[in-house]
């Protein structure tokens, strides 16, 4: 008999889910070049960045049962104003997460309150390959739109970054 897992509720992060922001974090830091941070941060550097993401964009949690099981955020993309109603997004599960369409329902969560935000545009980078993340993105209307080849060195070699966009709406405010 297979057993259907308790439902997923997505909230908005505080402060509190720093801690375990930071521990779903850290081996993607430490173990990968799925980001090209070197040092894993801390919870206190993490409650700093979910406050930051939720002053003017979001920071989204996902668990179960008390359980945190992935989070994604929006940042500024660029500092000239004209880039002012475009987000850079992220999204990032535990292991034991993944394969349960948790990021896909975190990212639609975010990319609709990106939305109610007023943004215009999400863009996403990705270290290739990393044909989980393409496919999430590709399901979820990005496109690829660019490719550098050697933009970040990590464990010893040169890695590239993918560019995704996603239309989220024509008509915003000028910034």
């Amino acid at each position: 008999m297979t057993t259907t897992p308790e439902p997923v509720t997505i909230r908005d992060a505080t402060g509190a889910d720093a801690a375990g922001c930071a521990a779903i974090y850290a081996p993607y830091v430490r173990d990968t070049a799925v980001t090209f941070e070197t040092d894993p941060p801390d919870d206190v550097a993490l409650a700093g960045r979910i406050a930051a993401a939720q002053e003017r964009h979001a920071w989204l949690v996902a668990e179960r049962d008390g359980e945190l099981l992935g989070y994604a955020y929006a940042g500024t993309y660029r500092l000239r104003r004209a880039y002012a109603r475009t987000a850079e997004t992220s999204v990032y599960l535990a292991p034991e997460a993944a394969g349960q369409g948790i990021g896909a329902a975190l990212y639609r969560a975010l990319l609709d309150r990106l939305r109610e935000l007023g943004y215009g545009t999400a863009v996403a980078g990705m270290t290739p390959p990393n044909p989980g993340s393409a496919a999430l993105h590709r399901s979820l209307g990005f496109t690829q739109v660019g490719a550098f080849t050697r933009v970040g060195r990590k464990f010893g070699r040169w890695h590239g970054c993918d560019w995704w966009e996603l239309p989220l709406a024509e008509d915003v405010a000028e910034p």
